[in-house]
């Protein structure tokens, strides 16, 4: 009879302390928060690059179109449009009083170039302008989809320009000299004649 009260108050205190063990084990555990799951570097994207040797050319010279950071080995196109530099800014008040409503429109200029970047994206091409003008080049790659673009006015071709010497204003004032000259021994002759006329006329009667 003990014997069987002592197994069975055994059996309770064991159940009792199991009871807390086994709630414990079985609480959620808590999610891990986002500063502890590692996070990838933030993406940036690779911007191309077109530059100009010189911004401003006179008609007849030659610029040099540089690209950068464009992928290796692929082909770039570049279009050319091109806008008259006479053409009136917007808002430009005319003559009769009205305004320039609309911008200028910008047009191609020529046929696109086409060019083949380096292992390192890179490429470099000359080219020769056939009309004056702002003109915008845009570079695009092929597989890459990168763009950019640049600006060059083309101004009208310098005319030349002749230095006025001393030796060239010579010939000039010796012309003119020699034609006031002349002037003044025919006015004298022609008095001198018609005073001896007078007096011809005058010894007659």
């Amino acid at each position: 009879m003990r014997l069987s009260r002592i197994i069975m108050a055994l059996t309770v205190g064991l159940a009792v302390v199991a009871v807390p063990t086994a709630a414990g084990a079985a609480q959620p555990q808590p999610a891990p928060t986002v500063s502890d799951t590692p996070q990838p570097p933030p993406y940036t994207p690779v911007l191309a690059s077109l530059t100009v040797n010189r911004p401003t050319i006179y008609l007849g010279e030659s610029i040099v179109l540089t690209g950068r950071s464009f992928a290796g080995r692929e082909w770039v196109d570049i279009e050319i449009s091109r806008t008259p530099l006479a053409a009136p800014a917007v808002g430009t008040v005319r003559s009769d009083g009205s305004t320039v409503a609309m911008t200028p429109v910008a047009f191609q200029a020529s046929a696109p170039l086409n060019v083949r970047a380096d292992r390192d994206g890179v490429f470099a091409r000359r080219y020769t302008p056939s009309e004056t003008g702002l003109l915008t080049f845009t570079a695009t790659g092929r597989e890459s989809g990168r763009s950019a673009s640049i600006e060059l006015r083309v101004l009208p071709k310098k005319g030349p320009h002749l230095p006025v010497t001393g030796s060239s204003l010579d010939t000039p004032m010796k012309v003119g000299g020699g034609l006031v000259a002349t002037g003044v021994v025919l006015l004298l002759g022609t008095m001198l004649w018609r005073r001896r006329n007078r007096l011809g006329a005058g010894g007659t009667h």
